[in-house]
């Protein structure tokens, strides 16, 4: 069964995925992949199946040195504790209004500085349940962690509830698609374009895999609205909702997309995600990362 990244955060949030943080070794301070001008990274929910300490080390063994930040990875069980009478929806929400909350964010921060990897972005999934306070709470973690952009997988009415928050922080909001089309869901150029309108610092994380599963041109969309577009997911698929597959197995033109962002020099942070169905996770990152590797240093 393949879940999406919606479909993951209602289990986290739901407490159903958990594990205990491992021991963080010390890593040398700095890690660089940037290939070609292109700044290579990835979207730390690739490596989803694993605690935020092991997806340090295992970015560290794939040699990557930019990571966008999942909230999977942090909003934990092990982190957030519910008390009688509180759901975990609840819990999720105290946790984050706590201002004790930041140091951790700040902690963690500190792990991913060790680790020579710089974080990107932060990714919360906005739901419409959100109150202002906790939209202004994820705002309040994201500058903890040094990041400038907030991602979101979110409802598209949302954003002019966001902008304002945005806006006093300072920051850009990417939201993410998705392959679904459907009324007040990001999928389609059109949602894009409506929620950009709530405000300046509402802009976009442009999923490849997903634009093309869904009958989009990336190539097409990344020309006309680059200046928009504030973090990449790197993946591919099949047109029609054929699916993930493997890089280059599929028709979302992914080496052309990071050529595109070599050539014109064009510096958005290309996240590779790991969501098909493979093997060994950071086997499989090593393969997407050599994918990407070759495509940046050849012609």
């Amino acid at each position: 069964m393949r879940l999406t990244r919606r479909e993951w955060n209602a289990l986290v949030v739901g407490g159903v995925i958990a594990a205990p943080l491992a021991r963080l070794d010390a890593f040398p301070a700095s890690q660089s992949s940037r290939i070609a001008g292109v700044r290579l990274g990835t979207q730390s929910y690739s490596f989803r199946d694993r605690p935020l300490d092991d997806v340090i080390a295992g970015i560290r063994t794939v040699g990557l040195g930019h990571c966008e930040l999942w909230s999977g990875h942090v909003e934990t069980k092990n982190t957030i504790s519910t008390v009688e009478g509180m759901s975990r929806r609840e819990a999720v929400r105290k946790w984050r209004l706590d201002p004790a909350t930041i140091d951790y964010f700040k902690t963690i921060r500190g792990k991913f500085d060790g680790a020579g990897i710089a974080l990107t972005s932060y990714d919360v999934p906005f739901n419409p349940d959100f109150t202002d306070e906790e939209f202004a709470a994820v705002f309040q973690a994201a500058a903890a962690l040094g990041v400038k952009v907030v991602t979101s997988s979110a409802k598209v009415s949302v954003a002019p509830r966001v902008e304002p928050h945005a806006a006093k922080a300072g920051m850009r909001v990417g939201f993410h698609n998705h392959a679904r089309i459907a009324p007040d869901e990001f999928a389609t150029p059109d949602d894009f374009a409506t929620a950009m309108k709530a405000g300046p610092h509402m802009a976009v994380t442009l999923d490849v895999g997903h634009f093309t599963e869904a009958n989009f041109d990336p190539i097409a969309y990344l020309d006309e609205h680059h200046e928009h577009i504030v973090s990449m997911h790197i993946k591919d698929s099949k047109r029609d909702h054929g699916g993930l597959v493997p890089f280059g197995e599929g028709d979302a033109k992914i080496a052309d997309v990071l050529r595109r962002l070599r050539d014109r020099k064009w510096d958005i942070p290309a996240h590779i995600e790991y969501e098909y169905r493979g093997t060994d996770t950071v086997e499989e990152m090593k393969r997407l990362y050599g994918y990407c590797r070759q495509v940046l240093e050849g012609a």
